[in-house]
């Protein structure tokens, strides 16, 4: 696995990944349909090279990851799916696990039903990735999200299937591929979020549960060096073909970008480039790559800024 080249631009920021059932429980106000979050918001839908991730863009680095095996978690849609087409387009055998196969998936990608929360589900997922292929060179945990639920008057069990999604089921898959991780010399790549870095209202028990993940994956490193490093992509705010809904429309995600100093939400791109770096053999571990393209502008700017205008 090789890369050459200089990246054309910086990474961008992350919105909450929310998934299929997320979504739903949002839109109907069923707190206990929250169970089966399946990866980012977002689609496959998206033509455009640099949105779907490919590792290949002009002016990017290029990866080879020839013969090497992946697993993308959640790895259907949204972040998950750009990571899983920047690894295929680098070459790599790839293999994405969600509740539900998807209508269409590109050709050459590799797709288990799973559901990640579940130990006997795990297990089968991760023994047909080693009898088909044999080797396990990398994890990412990307299958994750919630739904906007206040604390406050809301199911106990709804906050404690967000924490076992976006906490336990990432120990649970890393744990179970740690065996053929170390075989290989690979690694783990935990898909965290800047909710888990600052107060995240509204998302209290995801932004608790990603501070987890940032932590289990700093325990993790230490623990299996130097056969397995484990490293943690910090995502922030970031657009996908769903953002618009979330945001308002097309204004409201300008709006969003502009919150960004970089000028942008991150594309899927943007999160799979940095996971294909992290994928290379190499030195680091236990490191939290912030990919939040310089992090969001605070409200006291926009404020003192009325005030003397």
């Amino acid at each position: 696995m090789t890369a050459v080249g200089l990246p054309e631009t910086p990474p961008g920021d992350r919105f909450e990944d929310e998934g299929e059932e997320a979504s739903a429980v949002n839109a109907e106000g069923d707190a206990d349909r929250a169970a089966g979050v399946d990866g980012a918001t977002g689609s496959r839908g998206e033509t455009d090279a640099e949105a779907r991730g490919s590792g290949g863009v002009p002016g990017r680095v290029r990866y080879d990851h020839t013969e090497s095996v992946v697993l993308v978690t959640g790895g259907t849609r949204g972040l998950g799916a750009g990571i899983a087409d920047a690894f295929l387009a680098a070459g790599a055998e790839v293999v994405v696990c969600a509740r539900r196969k998807p209508e269409a998936l590109p050709e050459g990608l590799a797709f288990v039903p799973a559901d990640v929360r579940d130990t006997a589900d795990v297990d089968r997922l991760v023994t047909e990735v080693e009898e088909r292929y044999g080797r396990l060179d990398t994890v990412v945990n990307n299958a994750g999200g919630s739904p906007y639920a206040f604390l406050a008057g809301t199911s106990p069990r709804l906050h404690a299937r967000i924490v076992e999604l976006n906490l336990i089921a990432p120990l649970l898959v890393a744990q179970r591929a740690h065996p053929l991780l170390a075989a290989s010399g690979g690694s783990v790549i935990m898909i965290g979020s800047s909710s888990g870095t600052r107060p995240s209202p509204g998302t209290s028990a995801y932004g608790a549960a990603k501070a987890g993940l940032h932590h289990l994956a700093a325990c993790l490193a230490a623990e299996w060096a130097p056969r397995v490093r484990v490293n943690t992509v910090v995502v922030g705010l970031a657009e996908t073909e769903d953002s618009a809904d979330h945001y308002g429309g097309p204004d409201g995600v300008a709006r969003m970008g502009a919150a960004v100093p970089a000028g942008r939400m991150a594309l899927p791109a943007d999160v799979a480039e940095v996971c294909l770096w992290l994928a290379v053999p190499g030195y680091v571990t236990g490191a939290e790559i912030a990919v939040h393209g310089g992090g969001e502008i605070p409200a006291w700017r926009e404020i003192a800024s009325g005030h003397d205008g």
